[in-house]
């Protein structure tokens, strides 16, 4: 670092930083360095690396995920809502590896809106599945989804078994089925969400409502599906 330029040396570092990156010393996705070693590197205190780090994270060229340090930001997901919506499908077709974790998985009373969004009565029982979405290894959604019984009794060991809602549904009888509808808010997670997805409390995330139906039209699906708002944008299809 130059102390004789007049150029802040947070500024040099956050120049420095950026360089490398555009240069490719560090790939998209990848850690960089702990604070105490950039510290150490650039001969400065952790206050003003913060600063630097800070600036390059309000760029979005990095981002800052807790507990697990700094990473060099990757290319925003397009993700396609259509007529029919499939994690699984719609993440092969852009090259990545799709995965998922499921989170819990229960037998409960349907609140109100759900059981609209079923037509179902309040209070009938359903499936839940709550399972994070993940990019080439990275969280990027928490989907809990749900499905009415008695039509979907045992779909929870289905998925167990299969690792797929699509083929856990295929094994009740639905062959196909299509998106109705989808409702699209914005909020600040909440502190569960904000560890599963890996991500700060102070970054929004997007909120959709789905309803999934059979080739009859009839509901067999509600979710509610919360998405790292920086790394995926819906892209709307007719």
């Amino acid at each position: 670092m130059d102390r004789g330029t007049g150029v802040a040396l947070w500024r040099q570092i956050q120049q420095a930083l950026h360089a490398e990156i555009v240069g490719g010393a560090f790939k998209p996705g990848e850690r960089l360095p702990t604070e105490a070693e950039m510290s150490h590197r650039f001969g400065v205190n952790r206050h003003t690396l913060r600063r630097a780090v800070g600036a390059l994270q309000d760029a979005g060229v990095l981002r800052v995920e807790q507990g697990r340090g700094t990473f060099v930001q990757e290319d925003v997901i397009d993700y396609p809502v259509a007529r029919r919506t499939r994690f699984s499908e719609n993440i092969t077709r852009l090259h990545r590896h799709p995965s998922g974790e499921l989170l819990r998985a229960a037998e409960i009373p349907a609140p109100p809106e759900i059981a609209r969004g079923l037509k179902i009565r309040t209070g009938r029982r359903v499936a839940l599945l709550e399972i994070v979405g993940a990019v080439d290894g990275r969280p990027v959604s928490i989907g809990a989804h749900h499905f009415p019984k008695p039509r979907f009794d045992g779909l929870i060991d289905s998925y167990r078994a299969t690792g797929s809602i699509t083929k856990a549904l295929a094994q009740h009888g639905i062959g196909d089925y299509f998106r109705q509808v989808t409702r699209v808010t914005s909020r600040m997670p909440t502190p569960d969400e904000a560890r599963h997805l890996h991500q700060a409390k102070t970054l929004p995330i997007l909120v959709t409502e789905n309803v999934n139906v059979d080739p009859e039209g009839r509901p067999i699906e509600f979710s509610v599906s919360r998405l790292a708002s920086e790394r995926v944008q819906l892209v709307f299809e007719p």
